[in-house]
C-alpha cells in the first residue's frame, strides 16, 4: 500500500514560519480580533499555498465555538410520526454537515428538562433545534433564559421564538373548504393532542373553513385529545351515530385506525363515508382506497429551520416566523 509522507501543518507551523504568533494565526483564521490587513493576508495566503485546514477543534477554540448543535427529539412519538422526525433529521444533518458542524441528538420527556439543561450548562452545543412545540413549553422557557439561540421546528405562542413550520392553518382550511364544496356539510374530526401546538393551528384551520363557507361549526362532532386504539374507535362510533359525511383525521397514525374501524363495520369508503387526513406520509400509500391527504415537505423544513440556526449563531437576525408550504392531494377516499 502506497504511503504519503505529506506532513499535515499545524497552526504552530503556520505561526512559526511567519514569524508570528499563535494567537494571530487564530485571529486570521477566524476573521476576530484585532489584526492587521497585511498580516491576515499573509497568513491566509500561506495557509492556501499549504493547504491548511484547521480542525474543527482548534477552528472551535478560535472562535469560541463547539461546532455542535443539539436537536431535542420528543421521546412520546409514534412508528407513524417516525418518517417525518427522519426526514427532518435529513435536512438538519445535510445542512448542519456542510458548515462544519455535528449534530447532538437529545429526547425530550414531557416536562422534563435535565436533558436539556445538561447539554447547556455543560457547553456542548452553540445552539438548539426544538423538534416539537408545546402551548406550555418548559423547554422554550429555559433556552429563553439562558439566552441561547435556538429554533422550534414547529409553531410557538411564545413571543420573541424564531419558529420554522408548515402552514398548517392555510392547509387544513384549504383542505376543508374543498370538501365542503363537495356538498359534505357535516365533516367529522379526530385526534390530536391540544397541548400541541400544531392541534390548535389545524383545528382553527378546519373552523376557519366552516366560517368561509357559512357552514356552523358542529362541535359534537369534533373529537380532540383522542389518541389511544380504543378512544379512536369509540370516536369513530359517535361519528356515525351523528351520520356525518365524512371524517377527516388529525394524522395518518388516528387515520390507520379510522379506516381498520371502518372495515371491521363494513362500511365502504368513500361511497358510504369519506376519509381524509390532515397529513401524508408513507404509512397510507398502499390503502385502497387511496386517502385523500395533506402533503408537507418535511426534510425542507429540517434544512430550513439548520440553516436559520446557523445565522443565528453566527449573530444574524431571523424572521420570527418561517412559514413553509403544502399540496393538497385528492385521492379516492373523498370521491
Amino acid at each position: 500500500m502506497q504511503q504519503t509522507n505529506e506532513k499535515k501543518i499545524t497552526i504552530s507551523d503556520v505561526a512559526e514560519a511567519l514569524g508570528v504568533s499563535k494567537t494571530t494565526v487564530s485571529r486570521a483564521i477566524s476573521g476576530k480580533g484585532r489584526i492587521g490587513k497585511e498580516t491576515r493576508e499573509r497568513v491566509l495566503t500561506y495557509i492556501e499555498e499549504h493547504n491548511y485546514k484547521p480542525n474543527v477543534l482548534a477552528k472551535g477554540l478560535a472562535q469560541l465555538k463547539t461546532y455542535n448543535i443539539g436537536v431535542m427529539l420528543p421521546e412520546d412519538y409514534t412508528v407513524v410520526d417516525l418518517p417525518f422526525f427522519q426526514a427532518c433529521l435529513i435536512g438538519i444533518e445535510e445542512t448542519a454537515i456542510s458548515m462544519d458542524y455535528d449534530i447532538l441528538l437529545t429526547m425530550s420527556r414531557g416536562r422534563d428538562c435535565a436533558q436539556l439543561v445538561r447539554m447547556i450548562e455543560n457547553h456542548k452545543v452553540d445552539g438548539v433545534i426544538l423538534m416539537r412545540t408545546f402551548t406550555d413549553d418548559v423547554h422554550v422557557e429555559y433556552l429563553m433564559s439562558q439566552k441561547i439561540p435556538f429554533v422550534t421546528i414547529g409553531s410557538s405562542n411564545y413571543p420573541g421564538v424564531v419558529q420554522v413550520d408548515n402552514d398548517h392553518r392555510s392547509a387544513c382550511r384549504e383542505l376543508i373548504s374543498i370538501l365542503l364544496m363537495k356538498r359534505m356539510r357535516r365533516i367529522g374530526l379526530i385526534g390530536g393532542v391540544e397541548t400541541h401546538v400544531v392541534t390548535q393551528s389545524r383545528l382553527q384551520g378546519y373552523i376557519d373553513a366552516h366560517e368561509q363557507a357559512g357552514v356552523l361549526v358542529d362541535h359534537d362532532i369534533i373529537h380532540v385529545n383522542v389518541e389511544k386504539e380504543i378512544m379512536i374507535e369509540r370516536a369513530v362510533e359517535k361519528l356515525l351515530a351523528e351520520h356525518v359525511d365524512g371524517i377527516v383525521c388529525m394524522d395518518d397514525a388516528v387515520c390507520i385506525h379510522v379506516l381498520n374501524k371502518l372495515r371491521r363495520e363494513k362500511i365502504s369508503i368513500p361511497e358510504q363515508i369519506k376519509v381524509a387526513s390532515f397529513y401524508d406520509s408513507s404509512i397510507l400509500e398502499s390503502n385502497i382506497p387511496s386517502i385523500t391527504s395533506l402533503s408537507f415537505n418535511a426534510r425542507e423544513l429540517g434544512t430550513a429551520a439548520c440553516k436559520i440556526l446557523m445565522g443565528l449563531i453566527d449573530g444574524s437576525e431571523a424572521e420570527l416566523q418561517t412559514l413553509l408550504g403544502y399540496e393538497v392531494i385528492l385521492k379516492d377516499s373523498t370521491k
